[in-house]
């Protein structure tokens, strides 16, 4: 029985605004440790900074992966659009290049973003629903910068990953000490997929090598 004088109404309405601060301060501090440190920010150390209990956060996010989707959906939407846009370009290799310095720019400004476009979250539909999209988009990309002859034509949608990566070590590397390092990077990597003066490139992993290799990146502590 609520106390007198107490409206049970009024009760549970402060109690939902006050399970609803609880959220979102979890996700705001959550967001700004993945930004500065990647998603492996163990899940008590972004309990205390929000200023909550251990048991308030695993309430409101049972595993790690519903809280990264929580604070970085908005990051995968934003780079679904980056796609989508270079694919309206009209200049399809223009196009693939503004993809790339903006999909590399997003990991070496947000750690967290650098971590979620080199993992894989099986348990999230909404962020990989979103990474199929944009994998979709940018396969059309590519193949339309191939037809129109500025993309090697020995380049597959499959290496981009491969490419993501590499640009993730860069970015964990000079992160805050040489934080433009990528730029030059990826300018190297741009003129190795033109299709103008290409030499023969080595084998490339197969599909199921390369989904190892993300699933192996996404493990990560419990805690």
């Amino acid at each position: 029985m609520p106390a007198a004088g107490i409206d049970p109404a009024v009760s549970a309405q402060e109690l939902r605004c006050d399970a609803a601060r609880n959220r979102q301060s979890i996700v705001d501090t959550a967001r700004r440790y993945f930004a500065s440190e990647g998603l492996d920010v163990p899940m008590d150390s972004i309990a205390k900074r929000a200023g909550v209990g251990g048991a308030t956060l695993y309430r409101r996010f049972p595993c790690r992966d519903d809280l990264v989707e929580a604070c970085m959906v908005d990051r995968m939407d934003a780079y679904l659009k980056a796609v989508r846009e270079a694919l309206a370009d009209p200049d399809p290799w223009q196009g693939f290049v503004g993809y790339l310095a903006t999909a590399c720019a997003m990991q070496a400004g947000d750690r967290g973003v650098n971590d979620l476009l080199t993992r894989t979250f099986p348990t999230s539909r909404r962020l990989e629903g979103l990474r199929r999209r944009a994998h979709a988009s940018l396969r059309e990309l590519m193949e339309r910068a191939q037809r129109h002859g500025g993309l090697r034509g020995d380049v597959t949608v499959d290496d981009i990953p491969l490419l993501l990566l590499a640009n993730a070590g860069i970015v964990r590397a000079t992160f805050g000490t040489a934080p433009d390092a990528w730029r030059r990077a990826l300018g190297i990597t741009i003129d190795g997929l033109r299709a103008e003066g290409r030499t023969p490139l080595p084998p490339a992993p197969t599909r199921r090598q390369l989904l190892r290799s993300l699933v192996r990146a996404s493990r990560r502590p419990t805690q």
